[in-house]
């Protein structure tokens, strides 16, 4: 009987699992959960040293003080409040867009039959897999001629027209949900008299509300992350560029700029470059993506467990 009971204690039953099995599970989740916090508590520790600190060999996680000029000097450098301010101008805006349109597209897709049908679903799968480089000039010279570029226009209009930062797949998200929707549910809503318009808001659009939430997330983040089209569309070197800016834009100007701010302000010689500075400018700009996903956990872990999204 004892032996029975170890065996069970061990290896678990039907029921539940054994300690085996749990040992490894929580190692496991310990381990990745380690795995991607260790830069976060790295940067986040290493934005409180102070220059000695930094230097110091003894120093590697605990700051001899807690150094927060460096969040003073990140904040004043980077004009931290107009620029989240533009940020939010050049995420927000152009998701609330992009969300319309390729909800619409997807709908379009999963309640119609039209000519040619599977080829645009084709040419969307393949529009989703070409690396941006690859049509950064064209896309430029497009942009140029139609005078977009440097301004606001040049993420508005795309997102309005449904070829936003990756809205292939929103698209494709979309569709999914808009084909489980039973045909019988929209044909009686007909019957009583629901158009084509009614029927996708009050039909289709309200069973899909954990794709709405996990696109306008990963929309808006992608939106809030991006310097490659950001660079490109808004950079220095545009000759009509109209001041829009973004938190990472003025991050990537942090390094060579932040020293010659700080001793014009203090008035005095200026600060070297240091690893505590450049940490403390990162942390104030992924501080609202982790104060939306703090507010919004809930609701988006069920959103992508319902999306069935991996890997994003």
């Amino acid at each position: 009987m004892t032996r029975l009971k170890l065996r069970k204690l061990m290896f678990g039953s039907r029921e539940r699992n054994g300690l085996i099995i749990n040992v490894v599970v929580y190692t496991l989740l310990i381990s990745i959960g380690f795995v991607y916090l260790y830069p976060i508590l790295h940067m986040l520790a290493t934005s409180f040293m102070r220059p000695e600190d930094i230097l110091d060999s003894g120093v590697r996680w605990i700051p001899s003080t807690l150094h927060f000029s460096n969040y003073r000097s990140a904040v004043m450098v980077m004009d931290y409040w107009n620029s989240l301010w533009k940020n939010l101008q050049v995420a927000l805006f152009p998701t609330i867009l992009q969300i319309i349109t390729t909800s619409m597209a997807g709908y379009a897709f999963a309640r119609y039959d039209f000519p040619l049908k599977k080829l645009w679903l084709g040419v969307l799968l393949f529009s989703f897999v070409i690396p941006p480089q690859i049509t950064m000039i064209p896309t430029y010279v497009l942009y140029s001629d139609l005078n977009l570029i440097g301004g606001i226009w040049a993420f508005i209009v795309p997102s309005l027209l449904g070829q936003g930062f990756q809205s292939a797949i929103f698209i494709l998200i979309f569709y999914n949900f808009h084909r489980q929707v039973p045909r019988s549910l929209i044909e009686a809503a007909e019957i009583d008299g629901a158009g084509h318009v009614s029927s996708f808001f009050r039909i289709s659009m309200p069973l899909a509300v954990p794709a709405l939430v996990v696109t306008t997330l990963f929309s808006f983040v992608w939106y809030w992350n991006d310097v490659f089209w950001v660079n490109l569309f808004l950079g220095p070197g545009n000759t009509r560029h109209t001041g829009l800016t973004t938190i990472l834009l003025e991050l990537q100007r942090f390094q060579t700029s932040f020293g010659a701010a700080v001793s014009t302000v203090a008035g005095g010689p200026p600060d070297p470059n240091n690893e505590a500075l450049r940490m403390a400018g990162t942390m104030v700009a992924i501080l609202p993506l982790i104060v939306m996903y703090l507010i919004l956990q809930r609701q988006f872990v069920q959103s992508v467990d319902k999306a069935g999204i991996t890997g994003e």
